[in-house]
């Protein structure tokens, strides 16, 4: 194809306006916890972090007489439940939430009690749990309890397993986990609406009986994938491709919480992927991991070996773990590339390289603020206007510069040891532990010739 001007004029105003605005994309700060919808009575609220102080990191629910260490869901939360006789007794709603996938960018879409993902449901093994689940959205829903065995009849496909859960209808689930692992739950009906707007949730059943030989952090992360519209408050369910944004548990860096351990702590990351779409190589820097479970059951530890990557597929948990025995600010994301930016559209022509001089004057007399996109890489990208509702080439602050990661990325923490329950801030690298520019004396040492 060749470059003319028109084509550039063409295939830049598609592609840069995304990135006209007003408001300028600063790098942010590791954010205070937005956290999703504060849930209905009882379920707890989330802390919000103290106005000048570190930000303040989502705990697991402790549950009096329970032995298991709890499982901490960043940016999200753990439904509560009470104990009626044999049962322990949960309260789901389906319904329409406000939600923040990163500041600057706020949509209307579907969960459970106010958020999504739905909070975690959490049980012991050999539980009975009653799960009641009322339906405020404006069509029929169902409740599947993704690889929990159960009686047919509790499996939560509309039509075949149970009647549909009519608006303003509450269904009644009951009946025993009878196996150990980590599951997850969604609807099945309309699936390709419902899950799209963010009708998935985690559940983590502990074995009844637990020996742990060191301290435990427990940590669950589901993936997600949206379309959203530049300008638009409301996700598209009906896309098949090109999601702009990518989330673990619905937010985008730099919204994402870190994940924080000390030293010799046993680090458990359960990871699950509703979809709707696509599979996620989840690559975790500075450690080898062992995956130990599957939805399916454990992995005996004869058929486990190392790995910095594992492929959590749409319908897929994950479990991986590792002993933090390395302290430092270590990246943890989906290795594929679109997967850790934020809001960009795949339909641009590529730039790179195009002579663009004078486009941006000619441009800018009708589009005030005008910049076109791409021509000499995207790394620039990040500070320039934005639409309103709008997080394109949004970054995070980092310690020495922005970084320019977005989408389904976050940091794991290590620490030697952890103030309370706050994020405890950049690491500070032990002298000639940091790579910096070379001098003039290096490069005559080695022979580099620039």
């Amino acid at each position: 194809m060749t470059v003319t001007r028109r084509s550039v004029l063409h295939s830049s105003l598609a592609a840069g306006a995304a990135l006209v605005g007003s408001r300028v994309a600063a790098a942010q700060p590791h954010p205070g916890h937005g956290g999703p919808a504060k849930p209905p009575a009882p379920g707890p609220a989330l802390p919000a972090p103290p106005p000048d102080g570190p930000m303040k990191l989502t705990q697991g629910r402790r549950v009096a007489g329970e032995t298991y260490t709890p499982v901490v869901v960043p940016n999200g939360w753990t439904l509560p439940f009470e104990k009626k006789g044999d049962a322990k007794v949960f309260h789901l709603v389906a319904e329409p939430v406000k939600h923040q996938f990163a500041p600057g960018l706020d949509v209307e879409a579907w969960g459970y009690n106010g958020s999504t993902p739905g909070p975690l449901i959490e049980a012991v093994e050999g539980d009975r749990v009653r799960i009641y689940v009322t339906n405020k959205l404006p069509e029929p829903t169902t409740v599947h309890w993704h690889g929990v065995f159960l009686p047919s009849g509790m499996d939560g496909v509309g039509g075949l397993n149970q009647d549909y859960i009519l608006p303003g209808r509450t269904f009644k689930y009951e009946f025993t986990f009878t196996k150990p692992g980590t599951f997850m739950y969604h609807p099945h009906f309309d699936e390709m609406t419902q899950i799209a707007l963010g009708m998935v949730g985690m559940i983590v059943v502990h074995p009844r009986k637990t020996r742990p030989t060191r301290p435990v952090r427990d940590y669950s992360l589901m993936s997600h994938e949206w379309k959203v519209d530049i300008g638009a408050a409301r996700p598209d369910p009906m896309a098949m491709m090109d999601f702009n944004i990518l989330t673990f548990n619905s937010k985008a860096f730099p919204a994402t919480e870190p994940l924080v351990a000390e030293v010799g702590d046993l680090v458990r990351i359960r990871l699950g992927n509703l979809g709707p779409m696509d599979h996620h190589p989840i690559h975790l820097h500075g450690y080898a991991f062992e995956v130990v479970e599957t939805d399916g059951g454990q992995v005996p530890k004869s058929a486990r070996w190392p790995e910095t990557t594992v492929l959590v597929a749409v319908g897929q948990t994950r479990v991986v773990e590792f002993v933090a025995d390395v302290p430092g600010d270590w990246a943890m994301h989906c290795h594929m590339t679109h997967h850790v930016m934020n809001q960009m559209g795949h339909d641009a022509p590529n730039l790179i390289g195009a002579d663009v001089r004078g486009l941006d004057d000619a441009v800018g007399r009708v589009v005030p603020g005008y910049m076109t996109m791409g021509h000499t890489g995207m790394g620039d990208m990040m500070r320039m206007g934005l639409p309103r509702n709008s997080i394109s080439m949004l970054g995070g602050k980092g310690p020495f510069d922005m970084i320019d990661m977005g989408g389904m990325f976050t940091i794991l923490k290590v620490r030697q040891q952890l103030i309370g329950d706050t994020d405890p801030g950049w690491w500070d690298n032990p002298p000639g532990t940091v790579a910096d520019e070379a001098s003039e004396a290096d490069l005559a040492r080695d022979g580099i010739k620039t």
